[in-house]
């Protein structure tokens, strides 16, 4: 794993939550997305090297929804940059982490994904994030 990609972090009113963290973070929203597999709309902010993720559900199915509900809004999960998703993905499994999903899936911002067991990770959802073209 190479840097902290992004944080995400579970809101849930998007069109209220971005120009809090407009304001929060002193900086504009550069991308906002819809995730249909996800069920989630999602909202872009960098910060230094790094960003951050707004997530807000679309259904009361969706996991953010799921999240909200149980947990209340806040971070959701931490996303690493790596180069290879795959051999990342067989690396955790080989080191004893359940992955989330066989094959990394298309996320938001240009992405592959993939997700690590929040609970062999101490109760933070770990997301694995490969750039595309």
């Amino acid at each position: 794993m190479e840097d902290i990609e992004h944080l995400g972090i579970a809101v849930e009113d998007i069109e209220e939550a971005v120009p809090a963290y407009e304001r929060l973070l002193n900086t504009s929203c550069y991308k906002r997305e819809v995730v249909d597999d996800q069920k989630v709309e999602t909202a872009f902010f960098k910060t230094g090297s790094s960003k951050v993720e707004l997530l807000a559900a679309m259904r009361e199915d969706s996991v953010i929804a799921k999240f909200i509900r149980k947990e209340g809004e806040g971070i959701h999960h931490v996303a690493f940059k790596v180069e290879d998703i795959v051999a990342e993905m067989e690396r955790l499994k080989k080191e004893g982490f359940r992955v989330l999903s066989e094959q990394p899936r298309r996320g938001a911002d240009n992405k592959l994904v993939a997700f690590v067991h929040p609970k062999d990770s101490h109760g933070t959802l770990i997301e694995l994030c490969q750039e595309t073209e």
